[in-house]
């Protein structure tokens, strides 16, 4: 498992670079292909590579993805080693480990009838081309497990997610010289601080009329990237303030869309342009809790630690699958922490028991009426 985690990790997969998506995905279904003597759909749409394996008809979807967010070179600075029991490398916990544990769960089973896998490659920006594959692929299964990485450190699985809504506020102004005659511009800069608190005060707004959600707390709304301008002596025409929700419910979702969509421009003769929307819906507890309850019951059979379950602040595939209807268990891959960061780690101790769970608990999902 460590010989194939380490060929993964050092074929960089950066999700803007659609060539070295195409490149991993090459080495994803080699890997597959090894262990589960099929090889896969080979699926390019918009230049991104996805791959799907189907043995019979579908019971149960195993998801995960080959991106990763650490741009091409990061093995320079970040390079894959295993010490003390530690595998470290871009993309090893998101979700490379993860994808090593899915290929070993199946190849150990006797029979992998009624298993789809599916590997999309843009996950980490939002899944816009995978998006239709994930769902109809949810649609046709009884359950959805996701080998996204565990909740902590402990392996918590993933239990409940928080839904996304990411926008683009475009401040259109008008350029004047600075010097000259400033008078005469529209400054998108000045214009972009008052959106800034705005939306600082939609966060508030959101705080203080919804009580925080049992499990996933309350709604987020932050104002994240902001650009502007062209030159250091030129009345900004133009520019763009990124915005990035986290929404515990439907409700909060569409309450948080209202009050975005309703920003209006403050400094005479602006213009805004809201842009973006909705992307991944919540994962609510109830899409979770009779898998949970399996899983719990396997490991317990298996003499493993306790399972535990928590929610997340982050979304994934797993949340289009389980707004589909599917039921559907998140964070069933590789132990550890640090994802999308310098400390990404994967704890290698736990490599072999979550792919014995996967395994039976693929197995009795496959069995059940």
């Amino acid at each position: 498992m460590l010989a194939d985690l380490e060929e993964l990790v050092r074929c960089e997969s950066f999700s803007a670079d659609h060539a070295a998506v195409a490149r991993s995905a090459e080495v994803v279904a080699a890997l597959g292909t090894r262990l589960l003597e099929a090889a896969p759909e080979t699926i390019v749409i918009d230049g991104v590579t996805h791959l799907r394996w189907t043995f019979g008809r579908p019971r149960v979807l195993l998801l995960g993805h080959h991106d990763t967010v650490w741009p091409l070179g990061s093995l320079r600075s970040h390079p894959w080693s295993v010490e003390n029991g530690v595998a470290r490398g871009p993309g090893v916990l998101d979700m490379k480990a993860g994808l090593v544990q899915l290929f070993h769960a199946l190849a150990s089973l006797p029979s992998r009838s009624g298993v789809c896998v599916l590997v999309t490659g843009d996950e980490e920006v939002g899944s816009p081309t995978s998006r239709r594959l994930v769902e109809e692929a949810a649609r046709r299964c009884a359950a959805a497990f996701v080998l996204e990485a565990s909740a902590d450190a402990r392996g918590a699985v993933k239990i409940a997610r928080k839904g996304t809504s990411r926008y683009e506020v475009v401040v259109h102004g008008r350029a004047a010289h600075a010097g000259g005659e400033p008078h005469k511009g529209i400054n998108a800069s000045v214009e972009a601080a008052h959106q800034v608190l705005a939306v600082a005060g939609i966060a508030a707004t959101m705080a203080d009329a919804d009580a925080p959600d049992p499990v996933l707390g309350a709604a987020t709304v932050t104002p994240t990237l902001l650009t502007s301008g062209s030159t250091r002596n030129t009345v900004p025409a133009r520019a763009s303030l990124w915005i990035d929700a986290r929404v515990p419910t439907a409700a909060a979702q569409r309450r948080v869309d209202e009050l975005v969509r309703g920003l209006t421009p403050v400094t005479p003769g602006a213009r805004l342009e809201i842009l973006g929307g909705a992307q991944r819906p919540p994962m609510q507890p109830d899409a979770s809790a009779d898998l949970f309850a399996l899983a719990a019951r396997v490991a317990e059979d298996l003499g493993q630690h306790p399972l535990r379950g928590a929610p997340a602040g982050g979304a994934s595939d797993g949340n289009y699958t389980a707004a589909t209807g599917c039921p559907t268990l998140d964070g069933l891959g590789a132990v550890g922490t640090g994802a999308h960061a310098d400390t990404e780690h994967v704890d290698i101790t736990q490599l072999i028991p979550r792919t014995r769970l996967l395994a039976e608990l693929t197995t009795r999902t496959l069995n059940s009426p």
